[in-house]
């Protein structure tokens, strides 16, 4: 784990410098865009445009361009994550880019009159590799059922988990070889972590000792349960999309790429995405796509960007002026996330991370990860997690778990002064609605964002059954030989009032919007592209990112992120992979999934 060594004050001025800037070429981009459409004059012209590489738009940059006679364009805000970059590397380093908008597009919501009125931090990735250059690196599907439920609920025809595991599969290579659930051959690759600090294997055994199974793959057979997680870390490196992905696409001459490049609009033409316009260095451009604009730019710049280009709600585009050319509501809508707490207690043995954030320590362990990419610099320190239920009735765990055996604070931005390790505690389903919205018509301006979190009476209750039921598992005898005074949330805090009181204190993101551009069929009035990623209503124009979940998945997002990607890139190429036939864990109680 590293150490925030930015100062809060200069980061806000950078960031403040940057918008000026931007702002400034703004005013340019305005007059040129009310130009006559049939005097566009476009720089380039492309097969495919790819806007954003992050997870999705790296895959997609991959595997379109592997038809040499499609010539395949992959536009990035952000700059390329360089080899030289060991804060983007290192997976011990990821606390640093939290710091800085440097590859951040550092992100906050708006008030959250459910949690104190407090603005939350939202990270999001702009860089080569978006967010999986800056993620904790904790490769999670989420459940079977999520699946099946996009395709049942959300309908998402061909989503079903049969429908989605040979795309996973597809996707990674796992160190314990190809099997139902696992790739062998794939461009992802996936780690264990070493498993040496007994604080892991202590939880696990706690998990177990409060009842619940043990599963030595959450990404296999069965998800509930506690044990070992995957990471997206290949030899004491992050393996972020990019790494697995678009670098290696790069030799080939039909691939072409742009850092540095913030699109602002998409050209429509008759109801046909026909290019896209951005702004580089100071300058306005166009790109022609003669075949597909793809928009990959996740939860919050792809809804952002259909609607600076006239794309959604119309009442809302009128409200900042924008002419409507495709009224769909549900732009921008059905924001989702995951919720969290840190479930903290002091150590009373010297054996957590706390010695690796000492600034005398820093050196060794960067030293050896230099030369050798091993120790504790090497792995993201989340080795270990689970999935349970707050309650018997569900069919599937409604509860993530990550261990770390340290105790952080403000996003890993501060450290407690002492040896301390948490439990990650956050519930997976919440019922809660939130919305990203324009602030302006000004690209630069972020848009807002509020989830809307605890807005539902059951969203409250099932954050306090997760305060609890974490808090039973930390209490077990195999934390005996560790466990010293709770830190958070407190001997004080006893009854459900209290516990309520804490989580909207201390609740935060896990980082993980969705759902803003969902999936759906023609029945429902606010989705937002069909089943095939394709935005209804304007040709030519597909999004594949998180925003077009119909529900956010039960864990982490990049794994499935990249499996989206590649089933989408099968789709455009004409093709799909065979279902599969693999067995999924039920439950003993209800004998559902």
């Amino acid at each position: 784990m590293s150490r925030c060594l930015f100062k809060r004050t200069s980061k806000c001025v950078s960031r403040l410098s940057h918008q000026r800037n931007l702002s400034t070429v703004d005013s340019d981009i305005r007059v040129d865009s009310a130009d006559d459409k049939n005097k566009l004059v476009f720089s380039t012209s492309h097969d495919y445009i790819v806007v954003g590489s992050g997870s999705a738009g790296c895959v997609l940059a991959n595997r379109l361009s592997e038809n040499e006679r499609d010539q395949v364009l992959a536009i990035e805000a952000g700059p390329k994550d360089a080899w030289w970059n060991w804060k983007i590397h290192m997976p011990a380093a990821l606390t640093y880019n939290l710091c800085n908008d440097n590859y951040n597009w550092y992100y906050n919501t708006e008030e959250q009159k459910n949690m104190n009125n407090r603005k939350m931090y939202w990270p999001r990735g702009r860089v080569w590799g978006g967010s999986s250059a800056l993620n904790a690196m904790v490769y999670i599907r989420g459940h079977a059922y999520d699946y099946d439920r996009w395709e049942d609920e959300g309908g998402a025809k061909g989503w079903s988990y049969a429908d989605c595991l040979p795309y996973f599969k597809k996707s990674q290579t796992h160190p314990l070889g190809e099997d139902d659930y696992r790739g062998g051959d794939g461009p992802l690759k996936i780690s264990r972590g070493r498993m040496i600090n007994p604080l892991y294997n202590a939880f696990i055994e706690a998990g177990e000792q409060a009842g619940y199974p043990y599963t030595p793959d959450c990404n296999g057979f069965q998800q509930e349960g506690v044990g070992p997680y995957d990471m997206t870390i290949h030899n004491g490196k992050r393996w972020s999309a990019s790494q697995a992905y678009l670098r290696p696409a790069l030799k080939r001459k039909n691939l072409d790429t742009r850092t540095g490049a913030v699109v602002t609009r998409i050209i429509v033409e008759n109801s046909k995405a026909i290019g896209v316009e951005y702004i580089q260095d100071s300058q306005l451009k166009r790109a022609k796509a003669n075949k597909e604009v793809i928009l990959a730019g996740g939860a919050i710049n792809s809804p952002h960007l259909l609607m600076l280009s006239g794309i959604g709600d119309a009442t809302e585009l009128r409200q900042h002026n924008i002419p409507c050319i495709n009224n769909l509501p549900g732009v921008g809508k059905n924001l989702q996330d995951h919720l969290e707490v840190y479930i903290q207690s002091n150590c009373t043995q010297p054996i957590t991370l706390y010695k690796q954030t000492r600034l005398w320590y820093m050196p060794i362990i960067g030293s050896q990860w230099f030369l050798t990419r091993t120790g504790d610099c090497g792995t993201n320190s989340l080795e270990a997690g689970g999935f349970i239920r707050t309650r018997e009735s569900l069919p599937s765990p409604d509860i993530q778990l990550h261990f770390l055996p340290f105790a952080v604070k403000d996003h890993g931005r501060q450290f407690p002064d002492g040896h301390a390790y948490q439990l990650h505690a956050g519930t997976l389903r919440a019922t809660s609605r939130g919305t990203v919205t324009l602030k302006s018509n000004n690209p630069f301006d972020h848009p807002l964002m509020d989830p809307n979190y605890l807005s539902t009476e059951q969203d409250i209750l099932d954050m306090r059954a997760c305060v609890k039921l974490s808090r039973e598992i930390m209490q077990q005898d195999a934390f005996i030989p560790f466990r010293g005074d709770e830190l958070q949330p407190g001997i004080s805090v006893k009854t459900d009032k209290e516990i309520d009181a804490f989580v909207r204190e201390k609740g935060d993101s896990a980082y993980h919007p969705s759902c803003t551009c969902k999936m759906g069929d023609e029945n429902d009035p606010m989705s937002v592209v069909d089943s095939d990623t394709r935005v209804k209503g304007i040709e030519g124009l597909r999004i594949v990112d998180a925003s077009i979940m119909p529900y956010v998945v039960s864990g982490n997002l990049n794994g499935p992120v990249i499996m989206m990607a590649e089933k989408a890139a099968d789709f455009i190429k004409g093709k799909k992979l065979p279902k599969s036939n693999a067995p999924v864990y039920k439950t003993p109680l209800t004998g559902q999934r």
